[in-house]
This record gives structure tokens, sequence and C-alpha cells, in this order.
């Protein structure tokens, strides 16, 4: 079925790309019964009067995208995974860029694989995406303008691990990680990670008490850079007060070579909570202290019938900062999947009905607050988001906010990015999406947002801001068309401009 629609080179290109998590569904599918296959071709026009996205010289352009792909959801016995591909032509009427048919893809998947029962397991993911190379240069909506400043992003990650039972006295896990990331850009730098972690946990004589104690090691290597390693061992201790609350604490050392050429020893220590009132309300806090400063984590979610809450801020070492991360479909995706737990509590059904919801609506489920950058050093992030869900009967009112800082924590490193012109990044930024069904079929939705970065200069700063609006409904049992404007102001003293396009779609799917 799906050979019709993905032509054979496209599928060539996918699997020599994502080997792993392609070949891992595609070989476990026909064995597990809730198996949903959910292919789609689809058509985008787009009329814009300043594809260039220039200031001086503005050039009007008719862009052509065609695309096919195919979502699979897998609920079995021994896999669970998420798969979505897409891949899409892009073509220029007016020959304004240098390829007369761009490509590009796109790739959101992960799940587990059950290797052996209740001991041995495999996470895997993977992830392609459009992102901004600098976040000083040129920042674009969508994908389809001539941007210099855009590359393709790639990320995959495995990781098997087994756990289990050491008799009556602990639980044990013994995991194993390598993440890769790059891009199709020649200036930019790609990084490896590869992670290793042995825990052991147990409870003691007093019921309330447990303990744990964890080694790990992690090593991160820079294309265009150099290679850091960082050694841990840490002892800890929890106490439940009551099922629904407890607190832990820790202390160990590291060992690393964060900012020196050898590694050297540090202690560190950490604390934290978490509390659990009902399903929901949830808080998470800890905090630890590490050799470049203080960490945190914290994390609230709180849900009623209409509206679904989420609050992060977490602060430390980062490979690639504000890049879009592993086993997500964005922050939109994400509260609505929490908000439906009580009405669907099948993971898999319930990602049917997040995914129809958002169609139905004209709503993008992953569209990111602040751009992403590429860096070719460790650095230390901290990021704060907030995200809000009101579910009416005819209206819909998301928002999300976005806030965060980043600073080179390896100065030893040769690699070339935006953290040699400027010690500290800051990004802001929010959007608000509203929803409003003019009837069962049709919707009219209008999204504002925008987004900030700024540097150690005051040339360092870029600003942008977006008004779309769009009418989206059912052209037939299995097409979805959409019809919208969009106005798009960039200010700042690196790259300005203006740019109003027209952008009409139909996806159908089988």
């Amino acid at each position: 079925m799906s050979s019709s629609l993905i032509s054979s080179s496209m599928l060539r290109m996918r699997v020599a790309r994502v080997p792993l998590a392609g070949f891992l569904f595609v070989a476990s599918a026909g064995a597990y019964s809730q198996v949903t296959i959910v292919p789609r071709v689809s058509i985008t026009e787009t009329v814009t009067d300043n594809v260039r996205l220039s200031n001086t010289s503005h050039q009007a352009e008719q862009i052509t995208e065609i695309g096919a792909g195919i979502q699979i959801n897998i609920d079995g016995g021994k896999l669970k995974t998420y798969f979505d591909y897409s891949g899409s032509s892009v073509m220029y009427a007016q020959g304004s860029s240098p390829n007369s048919t761009e490509f590009q893809n796109g790739l959101n998947t992960f799940g587990t694989l059950e290797m052996v029962d209740n001991w041995a397991f495999v996470d895997f993911s993977g992830a392609i995406s459009q992102q901004g190379i600098s976040p000083f240069g040129t920042q674009s909506i969508g994908n389809t303008s001539i941007n210099a400043n855009r590359a393709e992003v790639s990320n995959y990650r495995l990781s098997p691990y087994v756990r289990g039972r050491l008799g009556s006295l602990a639980d044990y896990e013994a995991r194993y990680s390598r993440a890769i990331t790059g891009s199709d850009a020649a200036a930019t730098s790609g990084v490896t990670t590869v992670d290793g972690l042995v825990k052991i946990s147990g409870d003691t004589s007093f019921r309330s008490l447990g303990w744990s104690a964890d080694a790990s090691q992690q090593s991160v290597d820079y294309s265009a850079g150099r290679s850091t390693e960082v050694d841990r061992f840490n002892l800890g201790l929890s106490y439940s007060f009551a099922p629904q609350f407890n607190v832990f604490a820790s202390a160990g050392r590291e060992s690393n070579n964060y900012t020196t050429f050898d590694k050297e020893s540090y202690a560190t220590s950490g604390f934290g909570a978490n509390w659990s009132p009902s399903e929901r309300t949830k808080l998470s806090a800890a905090r630890y202290r590490r050799s470049f400063g203080d960490a945190h984590s914290l994390s609230f979610d709180y849900r009623t019938a209409r509206t679904a809450w989420k609050y992060t801020d977490a602060k430390d070492v980062s490979a690639t900062p504000n890049q879009i991360g592993f086993a997500s479909l964005g922050s939109i995706y994400d509260i609505l999947y929490s908000q439906f737990a009580s009405i669907e509590p099948n993971p898999v059904s319930r990602a049917q009905l997040v995914n129809a919801f958002l169609q139905a609506n004209g709503i993008n489920p992953n569209a990111a607050v602040v751009s992403s950058f590429l860096t070719s050093a460790l650095s230390v992030t901290r990021r704060q988001d907030l995200s809000f869900a009101l579910l009416g009967v005819r209206d819909t009112v998301t928002f999300l906010a976005t806030r965060s800082e980043s600073n080179r924590l390896d100065t030893l490193s040769t690699g070339v990015d935006d953290f040699n012109t400027s010690s500290l990044i800051r990004q802001r930024g929010f959007s608000v999406n509203y929803a409003h069904r003019l009837t069962p079929d049709y919707s009219l939705g209008v999204l504002v947002s925008q987004q900030h970065t700024s540097g150690d200069s005051n040339l360092q700063s870029t600003k942008l801001q977006l008004l779309n609006v769009n009418v989206t409904g059912k052209v037939g049992k299995q097409a979805v068309a959409s019809v919208g404007v969009r106005h798009v102001v960039s200010s700042g003293n690196t790259a300005p401009y203006i740019e109003n396009a027209v952008i009409g779609s139909l996806n159908v799917q089988f």
C-alpha cells in the first residue's frame, strides 16, 4: 500500500539514514494486533512577496511542495513505538533556489523493544527537522524560504539496557546509550554522545527509608571541536512520608575535563522531593551541586476537566542547547496527550485521538516557540517552559512560553560557533493559538507568536513576530484542506525583513 505513495528512492534514502528505527518496526509490526498504519500525501502552494527574506530587494515567488508520508503506531506486548516520516519536494516557479527542486525530510520516531521478557530492552528514537544554524542569523517561518541560516538536522539515539531484581535485596539497571546529531550544513559540527550507567537501589529495615548507588560515564565528541569525558559516582537516600510524597538526597564524586585538558575530581551533592497529591497534579524538584556550579530541575503538571498546565525549569550541561529533543511530538501535543488521559487510557488510541483533534482544529503540534541553533562545544543551559491549554466546546486556546540562557562551558574547545562572539545567548518567546470550530467540519485558527534572541552586544539582537490566520476543514472523507495568510516581521541589526504570504494545502490520508 505504501509503495504506491512513497517512491522507492525515498524509502531507500530513509532506510539508509535510519537503519535501526526503520527496521525495528518493519520487522516486528506484523506480529502484533494493535498496529495502526496511516499513509498520506499532500500538496502545498505558497505565494510569497519576499522569498529571500530581504529588507532591500523583495522577490515574489510561487512555491509548490509535494510530499508523502506514513505514520505507524504499534502497541504490542514486545514493541511499543511511534513512527512518522515524511519526504517532500519543494519547487520554485521563478527559480529562486539554486536547485530547481529541493528535497526535505521529516522524521519523528521513538519506542521501546522488549528483547527478553521483563529483563532486556532497547529504547530508540530519531528526529529529522529543519533548524536554525545561528541564533543571530536570519530567522524564518516555515521551510520553503531561501535562507542560508537553515539546515536539516538529524538526531538518533539507541539505548539497550537490562533491569531486574537481586534476590530480595535490591533492584538493578545497567544501560548503554549512543546518540548522534548531524546536519547538512558544512560549517557546523556534529556531535556523538555515549553514556553508560549502572544503578542499584533497595529498601532498608525501616519501611519508609530507601537507598541507591549509581556509577556513570559519559563522553561527548564534537567533529569540529574536542572530546570531553565525565565519570560520576553517587550514593543516595530517600524517605517516603506518604505514598504521594517523598524526599531524597545524594552525595558523590565526579571527574571531568570540562574546563581542563586532564580530568579533575570534584565533590557533588544533591537533594529533592516528589509530590503527587492526585492523578491530576504532580510536582517534582531537585537541586545539585556540580563542578561548574549549581544545577536544578523543576516540573509541575496540573489538569482539570477543561484545562491543562505544565511548567518546567532546568539547568544543566548541554551538548545541543535548544535543539529538538528525543521522544517528543511537541509541547502542544504533549499537553493535550496528558489532558486526554481521562478520556482514553490506551496510549495508541489516545495518540490517534490527539492527532485527529489537532488536524480538525488546524493546530501544528510541534511548532517551536524559539528557534534552535547549532554548537561545537559543551554549554550550560537554563531553560524554562510554560504551556497551557483550554479546551472548550467550540474553542481551543493553547499558550506556550519559553525562556533560555546558554553559555559555553568548554572554553578550551577550538570549535567555532556563536559562543565565540557572545559569552551568553538569551532566547525568549511565546505563541498563542486560538482555534474556533465554525462547523463540525471547519475551523478558524489564529496564531500569534514572537521570539527574541540577544547576546553580549547590542548588535546581536533579533526579534521575529508572526501573525497567521487559516481556515481548515474536510473536503472529503479522508482529505483535509486549509487556506491561510501570514505576516512576518523580523527586526534587529542582523537581518530585518517583512514577508507576507498566502498558503493553501491539501492533505489526504489513507
